[in-house]
């Protein structure tokens, strides 16, 4: 059997229009938008650990049984949602610099997975094969069309722009302050400036006091903005 000739995976299925949910048996009482806001209810409020079929169905009202008519499993609801929960990609002009699109979609990737953390807890144990990620890899690609890198390589670079907004976005996420205070405040009441004086340096700036900066959103943009410096050197090595 060639790869052609495999059966799609039901999720890919569902995605893309291949096959209708529910189709058979009695009149449907539920739809697969039905479901899936449900599940994004559930993940919204309770967390990715808490999403199931059984609780799926309590949110709706109906069996878990019911939903098996539309969804084949668990694996197929959360590969559903995972291109759900992104949504489309952003409209970014055309003839938009390379570097401006690519900030443009890594920010609009970061606020969206804002919207709904749980994303990041999902298992990634294939790429993402739905439409609304297959159009935010894209828009990315249609970005540095005029970049002068071959394909590939373009490819490459949307991907590792994708995997810096993904990691940044749980990092900000799972970094939760403990009590006792913030790093900065507890880590001066410790460290030694004699032994530790680089470190000791960078922390009593008083640059972070600032209450007027979102700190988040401005160490995600410093992050970017060296990562596309990084892309403008590398990208000038493949010439005009």
């Amino acid at each position: 059997m060639t790869s052609g000739d495999r059966a799609l995976p039901k999720a890919v299925e569902l995605m893309w229009g291949r096959e209708q949910p529910g189709g058979r048996g009695p009149k449907r009482a539920l739809t697969l938008d039905q479901i899936l806001d449900a599940a994004t209810e559930v993940a919204d409020a309770e967390g990715f650990a808490a999403l199931s079929m059984n609780r799926v169905a309590k949110q709706l009202g109906f069996t878990a049984m019911s939903l098996y008519r539309y969804v084949d499993s668990k694996n197929t609801l959360v590969d559903l949602l995972m291109d759900r929960v992104v949504g489309p990609p952003p409209e970014i002009v055309a003839g938009t610099p390379w570097r401006t699109g690519l900030e443009q979609w890594a920010r609009a990737e970061f606020e969206r997975l804002g919207r709904h953390s749980w994303w990041l807890d999902i298992p990634l144990s294939r790429p993402p094969m739905g439409p609304n990620n297959m159009a935010w890899l894209e828009t990315a690609l249609q970005v540095l069309a005029q970049a002068s890198a071959p394909d590939p390589v373009k490819l490459q670079l949307v991907l590792n722009v994708s995997m810096f907004v993904v990691g940044k976005r749980r990092f900000l996420r799972d970094l939760q302050e403990e009590e006792g205070g913030d790093f900065a405040s507890v880590m001066a009441r410790v460290l030694d400036p004699q032994r530790f004086p680089s470190v000791s340096a960078a922390l009593s700036s008083a640059a972070f006091d600032d209450d007027d900066i979102d700190w988040e959103i401005a160490d995600f943009e410093f992050g970017l903005a060296r990562l596309l410096d990084g892309y403008e050197v590398f990208i000038a090595t493949f010439g005009d």
